[in-house]
C-alpha cells in the first residue's frame, strides 16, 4: 500500500479576491477546512491510500510559483523526508508551475485535488465507455501540465528532407503525440455517443418514461438503485464506488413499468476534463422523464453538496431551479438521524426522507413517483380499428381502463386514463389515431 501526507490548504477570506477563479473555488466553500480534509482523505482511501499525515495550512495569499509560502515548503520537506518521501496530496488545483515547483522543493511526487480524482475514475471505470472518457480526460489534463516537464523537453530533433531546419522541440513532439492520441478517443467517444443515442431513440419509442438518479459521491445512490431495481451494482461506503451508468426496470405500485439509471457521482470542484469527457454519459440525465436527486441527510454539509450538485447539472443544460417540476428531493440515510433531527427534517424538508439501507420510507418514495407520473390523468374514450390492436395493448399496460368492448365490425372502445406525459407518448407512436377531448380524471 503507498503512503500518502495530504495538505489542506486554507486561503484567508480576504486574499480569496487574489486567486484565480479555480484556485479560489477549491480552496474555500462553505465547508470547515476540517470537511474539506476529511473528504481529501476519503478520496485517498478510494484507491487504497494509506494516509500518514494531514496537515491544514492557513494562507495569507497564493503563491504564484509554489502555491505556499517558502517557509511551510520548507517544513513540509522536512516532514516528507521524515517519512521516507510518501506521495503528497494538495488538496487544491494547481497550476503547471506550482506542480514542477512544488516537486523540485518537496523531492516526491506531488499530485493535486483533480489528478487524485482522475485517478479515482481510473481506477473504478469498467466499461468501455468509461475507459475512453477517463482517457480523455487525463490526456487532456496531461497535455495542460507539459509545461511541469523536465529537461527532455528541451531537447530537439534534428530536422529532415533537404532543408535542414532547426528542428522540432521535444515538448512540440509530446504535444503533437497527446493531440493525436485525443483525436482518436474523441472518434470512438462519437461511436460511443451515436450508440447511446439510438438506445435512447429505442427507449422513447417503447414509451416507457426514464428516472435517473444523481447526487453526490457517496450519497447512497446505489444502495437506493438497488433496493428499487432488485439490481447488484456496487454500493459501498466509498466515494466514487461506482462509475459506470446502468439502467434497469422498476414496477410502480400501480403495476407502471419505468427505467431507472444510475449515474456518477458528483463532487465540489469537480474537474472540468471530467465534466467534458462524460458529457455523453451526463447526457442521460438531461434526457430522463424526472431526476431524484439524493442527498446524503445525514452529512453536516448536505446542503453545499446539493449546491454543488446543483452546479454540474447546470454545467450539462439542466437548470433545476427552472425544472423543479422534474426534480423530485430524496433525503437518504434517515436511518442515521437521532429522533430530534428526523422529526425536524419531515417537517422541514421539501421531498421524501428516506433510508434506502433499511428501506424506511422507499413505499412513499415509490408512491410520490407514482404521483408524479399520474400527475393531470386525463379520461379518454377512443374507438380502435382492428389493426390498431397494439394501442390498444399499449393503453393496457401504461393507463387505467375503466371500460372495454367491441362493435360488430371488430372496433374496440376502450376508455382509459392517462397521465399528460403518457397522452404525449401516445399521441407520438400513434398520430393517425385522434384523441378526443380529454376530461379530467377524478
Amino acid at each position: 500500500m503507498n503512503h500518502a501526507l495530504i495538505i489542506q490548504p486554507e486561503l484567508k477570506q480576504a486574499s480569496l479576491k487574489q486567486a484565480s477563479l479555480k484556485q479560489a473555488g477549491a480552496l474555500s466553500d462553505m465547508r470547515t477546512p476540517q470537511d474539506r480534509l476529511e473528504e481529501a482523505c476519503g478520496l485517498a482511501a478510494a484507491i487504497d491510500l494509506e494516509i500518514v499525515h494531514t496537515e491544514i495550512i492557513t494562507m495569507a495569499r497564493i503563491r504564484a510559483a509554489s502555491l505556499l509560502g517558502p517557509g511551510v515548503v520548507e517544513r513540509i520537506a522536512a516532514t516528507a523526508e521524515a517519512l521516507d518521501h510518501p506521495l503528497l496530496i494538495i488538496n487544491a488545483s494547481l497550476t503547471p508551475v506550482q506542480h514542477r515547483n512544488l516537486e523540485r522543493a518537496l523531492g516526491c511526487k506531488v499530485i493535486d485535488r483533480t489528478a487524485l480524482i482522475l485517478e479515482i475514475f481510473g481506477a473504478r471505470a469498467q466499461s468501455h465507455a468509461g475507459r475512453l472518457q477517463v482517457e480523455l480526460a487525463a490526456l487532456t489534463f496531461q497535455k495542460s501540465r507539459l509545461v511541469r516537464s523536465w529537461t527532455h523537453l528541451e531537447r530537439q530533433r534534428g530536422g529532415g528532407g533537404f532543408l535542414g531546419g532547426p528542428g522540432e522541440r521535444q515538448l512540440e513532439l509530446d504535444k503533437r503525440m497527446l493531440t493525436d492520441q485525443i483525436k482518436q478517443i474523441r472518434k470512438e467517444l462519437g461511436e460511443v455517443k451515436r450508440t447511446r443515442t439510438l438506445q435512447r431513440a429505442n427507449r422513447r419509442r417503447s414509451q416507457t418514461p426514464t428516472i435517473a438518479l444523481v447526487g453526490y459521491t457517496n450519497a447512497g445512490k446505489s444502495t437506493l438503485f438497488n433496493r428499487l431495481t432488485g439490481a447488484d451494482v456496487l454500493s459501498k461506503d466509498m466515494l466514487f464506488a461506482t462509475l459506470d451508468p446502468t439502467i434497469r426496470g422498476v414496477e410502480l405500485p400501480s403495476g407502471r413499468s419505468v427505467l431507472m439509471g444510475d449515474t456518477v457521482g458528483f463532487i465540489s470542484n469537480l474537474p472540468t476534463e471530467l465534466v467534458e469527457a462524460f458529457k455523453s454519459t451526463l447526457e442521460e440525465i438531461n434526457q430522463s422523464d424526472l431526476i431524484l436527486h439524493v442527498h446524503d441527510v445525514s452529512a453536516a454539509d448536505f446542503e453545499q453538496e446539493a449546491s454543488d450538485v446543483r452546479t454540474v447539472l447546470g454545467e450539462i443544460g439542466i437548470d433545476v431551479m427552472e425544472q423543479s417540476s422534474k426534480v423530485l428531493n430524496v433525503y437518504n440515510k434517515s436511518d442515521n438521524l437521532d429522533a430530534e433531527a428526523l422529526a425536524i427534517y419531515r417537517e422541514s424538508l421539501d421531498g421524501v426522507l428516506c433510508s434506502a439501507s433499511s428501506g424506511a420510507g422507499l413505499d412513499l418514495l415509490c408512491q410520490h413517483i407514482e404521483d408524479i407520473f399520474n400527475e393531470g390523468d386525463m379520461c379518454l374514450s377512443l374507438a380502435l380499428a382492428p389493426q390498431q390492436a397494439s394501442a390498444g395493448a399499449w393503453l393496457y399496460e401504461n393507463g387505467q381502463v375503466s371500460a372495454s368492448s367491441y362493435d360488430e365490425n371488430g372496433r374496440h372502445h376502450i376508455t382509459v386514463t392517462l397521465s399528460i406525459a403518457d397522452k404525449q407518448r401516445f399521441a407520438r407512436q400513434w398520430p393517425d389515431i385522434a384523441l378526443p377531448e380529454a376530461s379530467q380524471a377524478k
